[in-house]
């Protein structure tokens, strides 16, 4: 364990989010997801997609030159409905700074986790419970554990 590290983010899951540069992606997925379809898969399967989030978005920066830095899998029933999760992931986004998750066509979301860095399956059994992120830069001008005054 690590002081100031979420306990959550298992060293696999840390080498992922250090070895990505800016504009590259992380999926976080639920238990159903058909995580076989990414490049690199992170199991983190007693988390819920919430608690995962959180834990990922307090080391994460947000990508500003992207028009949608978050992003949801519709429901195909109805694109327009918002599930409690996507409300609930869209709450942890905003406490983060991140803007609220943009919904995208289910197939139009499998393609962007199947060239994304890395896919984090949780445990999340609720459906729709997946967010798409695209890690931005940290500027230079803000303090870093570590850095001399």
């Amino acid at each position: 364990m690590l002081i100031g590290i979420d306990p959550l983010l298992t060293p696999d899951l840390l080498h992922a989010l250090a070895d990505m540069g800016h504009g590259d992606r992380i999926v976080l997925v639920d238990a159903n997801y058909p995580a076989s379809r990414g490049r690199r898969l992170i199991r983190l399967p007693g988390a819920t997609i919430t608690r995962a989030l959180s834990a990922i978005l307090g080391l994460l920066p947000c990508d500003t030159y992207v028009d949608d830095p978050a992003q949801i899998m519709q429901d195909v029933g109805d694109p327009d409905a918002v599930p409690e999760v996507v409300g609930e992931m869209n709450a942890v986004l905003a406490a983060a700074g991140w803007p609220k998750a943009v919904g995208v066509e289910r197939h139009a979301f499998y393609e962007g986790a199947e060239t994304a860095y890395a896919i984090v399956q949780t445990g999340e059994r609720r459906f729709y419970g997946n967010v798409l992120l695209t890690k931005g830069v940290i500027a230079p001008d803000v303090t870093m554990p570590g850095d001399k005054a």
